[in-house]
């Protein structure tokens, strides 16, 4: 059986350059959300973009100002974002098994990402983030709300994606249990192109000092 990394992996590999376009056609509050990190980071800070992606508006932002190591499981995806942003390092990995040192990062951001994890290594993996900051680093963090068991949907945007997701109330608890102290976590509806109206949590959570 194909496992969940091997759909995500296959599906960004197939509809790389589809899918920039696709997000290029409408607004989503992710830079928003960024400037609300970058609101609270030093200058040259060390961050890790856990699902880079293409090298989209985010890492782009993200990596004039820091020290920016990105991580993303699709090849065609890191091909896309060495070329736009040639001065970050870039990792091909599953977010879920790829290893840093503890207290090695400032900041995580993890944008459009979890929800492309099973649900059960989302907490685990939040875990993971949690050691991978420096005390008093950040997590700037988008979660899924639809409380969706671990599913495949045949044709998003031209290939088969996966999917899962908890609810609101449940990504909190699994925030909190990890030891993030949330700073600002709230549910943003926008409308996706050929999706309708979507929820996304997004989240500014803290390791405590």
């Amino acid at each position: 059986m194909t496992s969940p990394e091997d759909v995500v992996r296959r599906g960004y590999d197939a509809i790389a350059d589809r899918y920039a376009e696709w997000a290029a056609s409408f607004e989503s509050p992710a830079m928003r959300w960024v400037e609300k990190l970058e609101q609270r980071l030093p200058e040259r800070s060390r961050v890790l973009d856990l699902g880079c992606g293409g090298g989209g508006p985010a890492t782009r932002a993200l990596a004039a100002r820091h020290e920016l190591v990105g991580v993303d499981i699709s090849e065609r995806q890191l091909e896309r974002a060495r070329r736009l942003v040639p001065n970050a390092r870039f990792v091909r990995a599953d977010a879920t098994e790829v290893a840093f040192e503890p207290e090695s990062f400032d900041a995580v951001v993890s944008l459009f990402m979890l929800g492309h994890v099973p649900r059960a290594k989302q907490r685990p993996l939040l875990r993971r983030i949690l050691g991978w900051l420096r005390p008093g680093g950040w997590l700037l963090g988008m979660l899924g709300t639809a409380d969706a068991d671990d599913e495949v949907d045949p044709d998003w945007l031209g290939a088969p994606m996966f999917f899962a997701s908890y609810d609101e109330a449940a990504n909190r608890e699994s925030l909190e249990a990890a030891g993030f102290a949330l700073e600002e976590a709230r549910v943003v509806p926008f409308e996706e192109p050929g999706h309708g109206l979507v929820r996304f949590m997004w989240v500014l959570a803290r390791k405590p000092a």
